[in-house]
C-alpha cells in the first residue's frame, strides 16, 4: 500500500505572503518597499548624493548642518561681537550676544530700553552698532532736568543699568524724535559715541526702525557671563507722545 502523503492543493483563503503586498492602503500612502530602490540598481536621491561626495554621509550631514546654520543665522539669530566698552557694564569688551531678528519683523517696534544692533551707515559710520534705545518716534527727550536725569515727555528718568559713576549725559540736548527714528545712547555714558553726537549731522543722530537689524536677547559668550536679557523697568512711566502711559 503507498502511504507516501499525496501533494494537496494550495490553500488560496491562506495569507499571502509580504512579497505580494504591493498596494498602498488607501490614497497617499506607500508601502515598505515604495521606500526601497525603485529597481534593481538603482538608490534613493540621498544615496546616490552620498556616493559621489567625498566622505560619504557623514560630509552630507555635515555640509546640511551648516546650510542650517548658515539660514538661521541670516533670518532667526545672528551673533555679534561687542567691540568696545560703550555698553558696559551689561556687555563688556569681546561679548558676543544674539541678536534675535525677528523681534521687529512682524509688525512689533522697538521700545524704549531695548538693546539693538543697527546698521550705522550714513548715520554713525560704515559699521554695525549696539546701543539702547531711549526715545522712538514722536517722543521729547531732554537732558537733563534737575536732577540730572534725561526726561522723556515730560518724565524723568532713573537708569539704574548706567555705567558706574556716569552721569546721564555731560552733553544737554532736546530733541523730538520723527517717527520712523529711534534717539540711542550707550550705557557707558563717558565712553560712548551716539546719537549726542551726531545731533548735528544729517538725520540729526536719530536711526532709522528700518536699519535695526534686530534686538539683543542673550550674551552667549563666554560662559561664564551667559544670561538672557530683559527690557528694564525704567521706562514703565514714560507717557506716550500724546500723554496717555505707554
Amino acid at each position: 500500500m503507498d502511504t507516501a502523503e499525496q501533494p494537496t492543493e494550495r490553500d488560496r483563503s491562506s495569507r499571502p505572503s509580504s512579497e505580494e503586498i504591493s498596494e498602498p492602503e488607501g490614497p497617499g500612502e506607500r508601502s515598505l518597499s515604495a521606500l526601497g530602490p525603485t529597481s534593481r540598481g538603482s538608490t534613493a536621491p540621498a544615496g546616490r548624493i552620498t556616493q559621489w561626495l567625498p566622505g560619504g554621509r557623514l560630509t552630507l550631514t555635515v555640509l546640511l548642518c551648516l546650510v542650517f546654520l548658515l539660514l538661521f543665522s541670516r533670518f532667526v539669530m545672528q551673533p555679534f561681537q561687542i567691540p568696545s566698552s560703550s555698553m558696559e557694564p551689561a556687555f563688556r569688551v569681546g561679548d558676543r550676544v544674539l541678536v534675535n531678528k525677528l523681534a521687529y519683523r512682524f509688525g512689533a517696534e522697538p521700545l524704549r530700553g531695548d538693546v539693538v544692533v543697527f546698521d550705522g551707515t550714513g548715520y554713525f559710520g560704515d559699521a554695525d552698532y549696539i546701543k539702547r534705545v531711549v526715545g522712538v518716534g514722536g517722543d521729547h527727550v531732554v537732558c537733563c532736568d534737575r536732577q540730572g536725569r534725561i526726561e522723556v515727555n515730560d518724565r524723568s528718568v532713573d537708569e539704574t543699568y548706567l555705567y558706574p559713576g556716569d552721569t546721564p549725559s555731560q552733553v544737554t540736548f532736546d530733541v523730538v524724535v520723527p517717527d520712523g527714528r529711534l534717539f540711542v545712547l550707550g550705557d557707558h555714558r563717558s565712553d560712548s559715541r551716539d546719537s549726542r553726537d551726531h545731533l548735528g549731522s544729517p538725520g540729526g543722530g536719530m536711526i532709522p526702525v528700518d536699519d535695526v537689524i534686530g534686538r539683543a536677547d542673550w550674551i552667549g559668550w563666554p560662559i561664564d557671563h551667559w544670561t538672557s536679557l530683559h527690557r528694564p523697568d525704567d521706562y514703565a512711566r514714560v507717557p506716550a507722545p500724546g500723554g496717555a502711559h505707554g
